[in-house]
């Protein structure tokens, strides 16, 4: 099943398959209890990081008077999770669990625009399937009954149509093509593109289907395939983003995004385009043609005239500056962009009700802060300021819902007024656990680089820091590799439980990284071991200078990009470090070309194959070149699914390091990707983390 963004990469251990009557009494839609051993010493750790509620997708009611949500909770004994479904007044108030006697997960919620009621997905009766409520959460029934289940809904405007997201077979499976042997498990290719992030395979792809609503006393059994017969995914694997399709106020249209390509096409190109289907004629068009880039999230204006959606210019590249284009169905396709003088990226697009301007979210010196653009002028002005990440944004009469994040604070919901950018927040999910610790400090601090730019640097501090004592310090290096250093709370990653471990955490926004202009995002691509490696050793020796940092005792860490980033750093670093960390990092440049899932990737950054002539000078950067120089302890972490960075790369360079005697270890786990996630692996890895820098910079 391809599920939606939001249920992507929770699907594989959440609770779908339980009937309706059997509630999981160990995962409860409440606040998980705290117990006096967790809280104890007042600082976050990895159990009391399993115990945070996590909002996911939102939306307004029609009316604009409440807001429903969803929560995430998880049990680490069952190593499992469950999603309910949320009502809080748009106004503020107290929340209402709707969901709490449905034992499966319940996800996807949406308003119905004919009935007022909310439907959402749930697998309570066996597949997911559709189910429908009132506003207070009675009366459940089951809405649909198709065939295999479906992966997501969208209503139309109006509430006499939807779409819905179902796997169609595509390809000829080994099943297929050999049906005395149904149980054989193979994956036969001719072609490219057998296997995409963590996943080979499975001769299916999601297709959007368009149903009627109109159906009394019944179920939605069927509806008409858009793209029958087309052998592509939309919305685009790998996280099946809802916010890729839209209707048009009328319901005649079908906006959606697709990159209709298959194989070695798909694999070596970005292009993906915005296609308007029309309901009624069953034509489909590619108003996007001759745009080389990623073209994504089509928003229709309020009265239907327009489509604002998101592009890329350059072909191959995932990291360029992200675009605010307009196209005109009144000006027989007309397409203009609305940011051409602005610096930074455009995303999460809201339509003002009066069709004449645009909210956006953009990032802004390592935050994420909502903008509005007006479409006369062209004139951008920010509607928030303040260190925090907006991630998305919806519109309730006269204000703006968004989900918001910090480094000291999980996403929580917040109304923006749009005029004067006042913020209140809504909801309250973690404040029991923000109650029981103490919230490490964050600063921002400006270093010098090497040629003589300033890089703004994250820094925080342990909860109990005490500026006459000594701590280690950590450099975390950044994947992406074009990803910003910004406000975000991860349940990985976490910057405050890092600090609550005893360690000032170095969190440079090194060259490479968006928010501070095209030039300065752009520098990295052909440049892995240059420039970007200066600005890691700038940052981490001016905080090493401080005199509350053991310049003795300092350590790097980092995934993705970060990953590769340790490698390197660990055969150039001049006795720096004496500790690093590598999760699913880059080793060996050659092996990585050949192995990865999409090249338009390596293509772009490392400016070419390893076989072409002349060779490009990035292959001079893979950090097997320089083992011979290895000689600081060093953690390797990989998931044998991850087909983007291949396990192998951290076997070559744990092997590496134990045949030159250099004090390692090995964590595998076969069954994650690029990413841990469920919660047993999750601890296990923070527990294999502290435990490697404790070894050898605290002892």
């Amino acid at each position: 099943m391809k599920f939606l963004k939001y249920t992507a990469f929770l699907g594989i251990f959440l609770m779908v398959g339980c009937s309706q009557t059997q509630r999981p009494q160990s995962i409860s839609e409440q606040p998980a209890p705290l117990t006096e051993q967790e809280t104890a010493g007042k600082k976050l750790t990895p159990e009391l990081l399993w115990k945070f509620g996590r909002i996911g997708e939102y939306k307004v009611s029609p009316d604009n008077s409440t807001v429903v949500y969803t929560v995430s909770r998880y049990s680490v004994k069952d190593n499992k999770g469950r999603t309910t479904i949320w009502s809080i007044p748009a106004k503020g108030g107290e929340p209402v669990c709707l969901t709490a006697d449905v034992a499966a997960s319940a996800f996807n919620p949406r308003w119905n625009p004919l009935t007022g009621h909310i439907a959402y997905l749930t697998a309570a009766s066996g597949d997911v399937q559709i189910w429908d409520m009132k506003p207070d959460g009675s009366d459940k029934r089951q809405a649909s009954k198709i065939d295999g289940g479906i992966n997501g809904f969208e209503f139309s405007p109006k509430g006499e149509k939807l779409l819905f997201l179902k796997d169609v077979p595509a390809g000829e499976s080994p099943q297929k093509l050999y049906p005395d042997l149904p149980k054989s498990y193979a994956v036969v290719s001719d072609d490219m593109m057998y296997r995409h992030w963590n996943d080979w395979t499975d001769y299916a792809v999601s297709h959007i289907f368009v149903a009627s609503t109109l159906i009394k006393d019944g179920y939605i059994t069927g509806g008409k395939d858009i793209m029958e017969g087309e052998p592509f995914d939309a919305p685009l694997a790998p996280y099946f983003d809802s916010d890729e399709i839209a209707f048009s106020p009328d319901g005649k249209y079908i906006a959606y995004t697709c990159k209709k390509l298959t194989g070695r096409e798909y694999t070596l190109s970005t292009n993906s385009d915005i296609y308007l289907y029309d309901t009624e004629t069953d034509v489909t068009i590619n108003i996007s043609e001759g745009m080389p880039g990623y073209d994504k999230y089509p928003v229709f204006s309020p009265d239907g005239s327009m489509i604002a959606f998101q592009s890329m210019a350059t072909p191959g590249f995932e990291a360029d500056k992200e675009r605010l284009m307009l196209y005109s169905l009144a000006q027989k396709g007309k397409i203009e962009e609305l940011t051409s003088d602005f610096s930074d990226n455009a995303a999460h697009f809201v339509w003002t009700p009066d069709n004449k301007g645009i909210w956006f979210i953009s990032g802004v010196r390592a935050t994420y802060q909502v903008y509005h653009a007006d479409i006369a002028s062209k004139n951008i002005t920010p509607v928030t300021i303040g260190k925090h990440d907006y991630t998305s944004i919806n519109l309730a009469d006269n204000e703006l819902i968004g989900s918001k994040m910090s480094m000291s604070m999980a996403t929580e919901l917040f109304a923006v007024n749009p005029q004067t950018g006042e913020e209140r927040q809504l909801t309250f999910v973690n404040q029991n656990i923000y109650n029981a610790i103490r919230i490490s400090e964050v600063k921002e601090r400006t270093v010098k680089t090497t040629d003589g730019k300033d890089m703004l640097v994250w820094v925080i501090y342990p909860p109990d820091f005490d500026a006459t004592k000594k701590y280690p310090a950590v450099l975390f290096c950044e994947g992406g590799p074009q990803s910003a250093v910004s406000q975000f709370f991860s349940y990985r990653w976490n910057f405050q439980l890092m600090a609550a471990n005893g360690y000032i955490i170095v969190a440079p926004n090194r060259r490479g990284l968006p928010t501070f202009g095209e030039e300065w995002n752009r520098q990295i691509s052909g440049d892995y071991g240059g420039q970007n490696m200066r600005d890691y050793l700038s940052a981490i020796d001016d905080v090493a200078k401080e005199p509350y940092v053991d310049a003795a005792r300092l350590g790097a860490v980092g995934a993705s990009y970060g990953g590769f980033s340790v490698y390197w750093l660990a055969g150039h670093h001049q006795k720096r470090f004496k500790a690093f960390i590598a999760h699913c990092g880059m080793f060996n440049f050659e092996s990585q070309y050949g192995g990865t899932d999409e090249y338009w990737f390596p293509n772009f950054d490392l400016e070419g194959a390893y076989w072409d002539k002349p060779r490009p000078k990035s292959y001079d950067f893979s950090p097997h070149l320089s083992v011979d120089q290895w000689d600081t302890p060093i953690l390797v972490i990989h998931g044998g699914k991850d087909f983007r960075v291949p396990y192998t790369e951290g076997l070559q360079a744990f092997s590496a390091a134990q045949l030159r005697g250099v004090p390692s270890r090995l964590l595998i786990f076969p069954e994650e990707s690029h990413w841990v996630l469920s919660p047993q692996n999750a601890i296990l890895w923070q527990r294999e983390f502290f435990g490697w820098l404790d070894k050898w910079l605290k002892n």
